[in-house]
């Protein structure tokens, strides 16, 4: 039954709506908001679909209701209706005609038009991958912000005022997609949590059976021998003819008993602590700072001290006394003392940042980063966001943008990049990276020819409700997305060497979209802007 409504659903789907891409549709806010209208005309057209069905059963009743009356009073007495010359003729159009009609209306399916437009349509449907993307980027926010499965779960997020819950099939597929990835971390969190739902009297189609299968062996997964075992013991009680139950208890039996052993320790038994977030640790990955980077995320760790704030400080920025400047000065604010960073206060007006939003979205695509090696352009998992080239050609407003920063900064902007407008949506998130290449990657902006990246000047264009801010893990920082600032720094010393303390970090967005554009300006053209220093530091 469920497999044949799902079938329907996608025929409604495919026949009322048309996708406008395919792939990793999770990265951007932007586009998942137009799924949102995709989602209500497929109501809409599920709605008619059922009105036809219901109107051709009313009409089918109806002839069914007319009909058992006349049949009732026909063979009550076959020769006398017979005997009437026109119930005889009826009897005869009826079966020949209309009888046949009947047929014809029975035989109808409100769906066929649906269902034939499914091989056409399908292609732009979400698949397998989009669907693993977004699950992927619950447990990365899970991570991030220590959030358990009960809280996402129940939808009970910071920044949140409306709850959207999950169900016991939501968390055990939840739990499948960790499970064959072989993270069996997580897999064992979302089983936990589709079990403690199921045993909560929660109904669903999903099996206990199922759920202690996957989550027995992601417990075994973990070392925990002991736990891994009480839960095969309750898998077998509940199916003895389980095709692996009992394989893997003697399994994990023989194993737990060849340790104790070799150890000279007694039997312990399992923890009848219910497993949660922290009952296993992380296993460790790629990143080297990870802890300190997601904790500056959750707002922890920051270095920030009455010492370093009374060395920050506010200002009209006016440009060394540019004409475009001197009427309407920035207003500069210091974030960190060194390496100095500020924010500029209205920078973008609002108009400004819808018409920037309004040119990206049709071009909005997986968001790159710059091979070290090669300089080519490529995605990246530790990068998820969706972004967007644009020129001055595009628009006036581009143009006028550019020619702000390089009047705010003092530094031209003929040889930097594009602006790049990036939209992160569920989970997006930029992990710790410098924006300069590095001495071991010199052909990084080859192909561009001018030079390394000397500054970032990055805008927010939107206001996040919770996550999404810049930090830096070297020193401690953490700048929050507030729409119509900017903040700007220096990659490069004055001497072309690369400032490593500037590594830095877009944390993932927990509720919100965020909205983004930056330059990146380059070393050429600066010579006589920004002239070099005299030590490798200045």
């Amino acid at each position: 039954m469920r497999k044949s409504l799902s079938f329907i659903l996608w025929a409604l789907l495919c026949s009322c709506c048309c996708w406008t891409t395919q792939a990793e549709i999770f990265t951007s806010i932007s586009q998942m908001t137009d799924l949102i209208y995709t989602e209500k005309e497929l109501v809409q057209c599920l709605s008619e679909y059922i009105k036809a069905e219901e109107s051709k059963l009313a009409a089918v009743k109806s002839w069914a209701n007319k009909l058992d009356t006349l049949t009732r009073m026909s063979t009550s007495d076959p020769e006398g209706y017979l005997a009437h010359p026109v119930n005889a003729y009826k009897l005869m159009k009826r079966l020949n005609t209309e009888w046949s009609e009947l047929e014809t209306l029975v035989l109808q399916n409100p769906s066929d038009g649906f269902i034939s437009n499914m091989s056409i349509h399908r292609q732009f449907f979400p698949d397998e991958e989009d669907e693993k993307g977004a699950a992927k980027a619950l447990m990365r926010l899970q991570d991030t912000y220590q959030l358990d499965s009960e809280a996402f779960s129940r939808g009970k997020l910071p920044g949140t005022h409306s709850y959207a819950t999950l169900t016991v099939e939501d968390c055990f597929d939840m739990g499948k997609t960790a499970y064959n990835d072989a993270d069996y971390y997580h897999a064992v969190l979302w089983m936990q949590q589709s079990l403690k739902q199921l045993d909560g009297g929660e109904e669903t189609v999903v099996s206990k059976a199922d759920i202690l299968d996957y989550l027995s062996y992601s417990v075994y997964q973990m070392g925990d021998l002991p736990r891994a075992i009480e839960l095969t013991r309750r898998l077998v009680a509940i199916d003895s003819n389980h095709q692996r139950a009992g394989g893997n208890l003697r399994y994990f039996e023989g194993l737990l008993s060849k340790q104790l052993n070799e150890l000279n320790q007694d039997y312990q038994p399992a923890s009848e602590e219910p497993i949660q977030l922290g009952t296993y640790t992380r296993p460790k990955d790629h990143l080297p700072e990870r802890e300190v980077y997601e904790a500056l995320c959750r707002g922890e760790g920051l270095q920030m001290n009455d010492a370093r704030r009374s060395r920050l400080f506010c200002r009209y920025q006016d440009g060394k006394r540019n004409p475009r400047l001197l009427l309407k000065p920035m207003k500069e604010e210091d974030e960190w003392d060194s390496p100095h960073i500020v924010r500029y206060l209205e920078v973008l007006s609002h108009e400004e940042t819808e018409k920037i939003k309004e040119l990206a979205k049709p071009r909005l695509s997986r968001a790159t980063v710059r091979d070290p090696k090669t300089g080519v352009l490529t995605t990246a998992n530790y990068r998820v966001s969706k972004s967007a080239w644009l020129e001055e050609e595009d628009d006036p407003v581009i143009a006028r943008v550019n020619q702000r920063i390089e009047d705010i900064t003092g530094l031209t902007v003929g040889t930097a990049e594009l602006l790049q407008v990036a939209n992160y949506g569920v989970g997006g998130q930029y992990e710790p990276h410098y924006d300069f290449s590095r001495k071991d990657e010199p052909d990084a902006f080859k192909r561009l020819g001018t030079g390394n990246r000397v500054a970032t000047f990055l805008n927010y264009m939107s206001d996040v409700e919770a996550g999404g801010a810049t930090v830096f893990p070297d020193f401690g920082a953490a700048i929050s997305p507030r729409k119509g600032t900017a903040v700007f720094w220096y990659n490069l010393f004055k001497s072309g060497e690369g400032d490593y303390r500037t590594r830095h970090a877009a944390c993932p967005v927990l509720v919100g979209s965020k909205w983004v554009s930056n330059k990146w300006i380059h070393e050429r053209g600066q010579e006589f802007r920004r002239p070099c220093g005299l030590t490798e530091v200045d």
